[in-house]
């Protein structure tokens, strides 16, 4: 067996895990081995690609892979309320809704 890397890796679980987890104990073996080649302490994996994406799905997902030894995480992609608190809650289409008014001002 070649030594794939830690995305081969990654992605050979997902096709696992959409076939029912057919072969997934190989699966981790082959991620685990391959963290370790890379000095990667744990996996990431995209919640969005996964077979049962909810939160009880993530965490027997968790749970199964920290048996095994290996260490699991899930990308987040932010949400609507993260990106209007990082805005300000009025948001930048309420700050900029009476350009037209405080821009006339300035125009000459």
């Amino acid at each position: 067996m070649s030594e794939l890397t830690v995305a081969e890796a990654t992605e050979s679980i997902y096709a696992s895990l959409w076939a029912g987890n057919a072969d997934i104990d190989a699966g981790i073996a082959t991620l685990k081995a391959a963290l370790t080649r890379e000095g990667i302490k744990q996996a990431v994996f995209d919640p969005t690609k996964l077979a049962q994406n909810n939160r009880s799905g993530r965490k027997l997902m968790q749970a199964y892979f920290r048996q095994r030894g290996v260490s699991v995480r899930f990308s987040v992609k932010p949400s609507a309320g993260d990106l209007r608190r990082a805005v300000g809650s009025d948001g930048p289409i309420r700050r900029f809704a009476n350009c037209s008014r405080d821009c006339a001002a300035y125009q000459t």
